[in-house]
């Protein structure tokens, strides 16, 4: 099958006999958006690396460090300057991204997401320049983080909607709803959560509270205790913990009983790693706050953002089982040319 002059390869399903309106399955750009998604994550893992050593700045100068593209990596410098050589890669892997989804993506919203997600990692570099030329200022210290974040749910959505799964599913029964509401909180309560986070690591409240579970040799603190703004934000962190608990668990509850291991799965699996998280909160205050354990609790938390965000959009887009379905291919692919 070969497309006719100026129309791009991956025109719509429908040119190949499927639903009207969505692009055909492009392997190698599918691959390359998960790619992204792994990078993104792994990212996230060394900015954490950066915050827990102390290294933010380590480089006292951007977009250069010390002057030179490659600075000797020793000490504090080896994590903030890894930090900004891995920011790039992903840089760059979002600029190839958008360019190529812009020129041969069918979906207007897939392309606009696309470009936001360029959007976004180009202000993410900025803001991460601006917490070095300001000496890490709070605000925009968590803004960088909770960024973070949402470029990562960003990239996920590129990944899933470039996914054969998406291309091939029908749209979503309404007895869905369910979990469906269930996936949409469980995300926005474990965001809330990492932003109290990020605003607890930034204003250096991670030992505000040095002891687990109990606080200060209590179950209830002092009243004087809690009126220290580091510590109120400390003890409201770990009662989010509580919160995203009650929301992942009724997520896993619901999926589990919709009877589809493709919701059910994915929110088993965030909840287990709610545990987790847990018990990696408990380890980074009771040695205090270790490199490894808290860079782990960082990127966990962005892992079960990523969970509860992907059995959100699985929910959005039906996975039935597969009815006859016209088989979707790569247009201009060898096999099929």
């Amino acid at each position: 099958m070969t497309p006719s002059p100026g129309v791009p390869h991956e025109r719509s399903v429908a040119a190949i006999g499927g639903s009207p309106g969505l692009s055909s399955f492009a392997p190698w750009r599918h691959r390359l958006s998960v790619l992204l998604v792994a990078s993104t994550l792994a990212l996230i893992f060394v900015g954490g690396l950066v915050t827990s050593t102390g290294s933010g700045l380590s480089v006292p100068d951007w977009p250069l460090s010390y002057g030179m593209v490659m600075p000797p990596m020793v000490g504090g410098v080896f994590y903030e300057h890894g930090h900004r050589m891995v920011a790039s890669g992903v840089g760059f892997l979002t600029l190839v991204l958008a360019v190529w989804t812009a020129r041969a993506e069918g979906r207007a919203t897939l392309r606009r997401l696309a470009w936001g997600a360029l959007t976004a990692v180009i202000a993410q570099g900025v803001l991460g320049g601006l917490t070095v030329i300001y000496l890490l200022p709070t605000p925009i210290s968590v803004t960088h983080a909770c960024l973070a974040q949402a470029f990562f749910c960003m990239t996920i959505a590129l990944a899933y909607l470039t996914s054969r799964e998406w291309l091939a599913a029908t749209p979503a029964r309404e007895d869905r709803a369910r979990v469906r509401s269930a996936a949409v909180a469980a995300t926005a309560a474990v965001f809330g959560q990492l932003v109290l986070g990020a605003i607890m690591r930034h204003i250096g409240a991670g030992l505000a509270v040095p002891d687990f579970p109990r606080m200060y040799g209590r179950w209830i603190p002092p009243a004087e205790i809690l009126e220290q703004a580091p510590v109120a934000v400390h003890l409201a962190h770990r009662a989010g913990a509580l919160v995203v608990l009650a929301f992942v668990l009724r997520l896993a509850l619901r999926a589990s009983r919709d009877h589809d291991l493709r919701l059910a799965r994915p929110a088993q699996i965030a909840l287990g790693l709610v545990f987790v998280q847990i018990g990696l909160g408990a380890l980074a205050v009771l040695t205090g706050k270790a490199v490894l354990p808290t860079t782990a609790h960082v990127a966990t938390g962005a892992a079960i953002l990523g969970l509860c965000w992907f059995t959100t959009l699985r929910t959005r887009r039906h996975l039935r089982a597969p009815a006859p379905a016209p088989a979707v291919a790569a247009l201009g692919d060898p096999a099929v040319s």
